[in-house]
C-alpha cells in the first residue's frame, strides 16, 4: 500500500521555503540527496510530547508513513504522530541566538520556553 499523498492536496504537515532550502543544503552536504525528513512526535520534554526530525533514508514504513511533499522535501509521518501534527508547520529560524528547525503547531495547546515541545 502507498500512502503518497496526491499531488495538489494540502500536506497534513508543510515545510516553509526557508526549511526546504535549509533540509535540501542538508541532505547534499550529507550526499543524502533521495532522502526525506521523517517528522515525529514522542512522550517526554517539558510539555509533555516533543517534536522530533531525522533524515529517512530509505522508504519509511509504506503500510502505516504517511508520505507527501512540501516545498520539494518528502515528507515521512508515522500514523500516530500525524495526529498531534496536522496543520503543523516545519520552519527554519535563523536569529541572535543561533539557528534552528522549529516546528508551529495549532494543535499544541501548551508549549515550552525552548519551543521544542508542548502539551494537548
Amino acid at each position: 500500500m502507498n500512502n503518497m499523498e496526491t499531488v495538489g492536496v494540502a500536506a497534513p504537515v508543510s515545510v516553509t521555503s526557508e526549511a526546504a532550502q535549509k533540509i535540501s543544503q542538508l541532505l547534499t552536504e550529507e550526499q543524502k540527496t533521495e532522502a526525506g525528513l521523517r517528522v515525529f512526535v514522542q512522550g517526554g520534554g517539558c510539555s509533555g510530547f516533543q517534536y522530533g526530525l531525522m533524515i529517512e533514508e530509505g522508504t519509511g514504513d509504506a503500510d502505516a508513513d504517511r508520505i507527501f511533499q512540501s516545498n520539494g522535501v518528502t515528507l515521512f509521518v508515522d500514523p500516530i504522530s500525524i495526529r498531534y501534527l496536522s496543520g503543523a508547520e516545519v520552519d527554519f529560524v535563523d536569529n541572535l541566538m543561533g539557528g534552528g528547525f522549529t516546528i508551529r503547531n495549532p494543535n499544541a495547546k501548551t508549549t515550552c520556553g525552548c519551543g521544542q515541545s508542548f502539551g494537548t
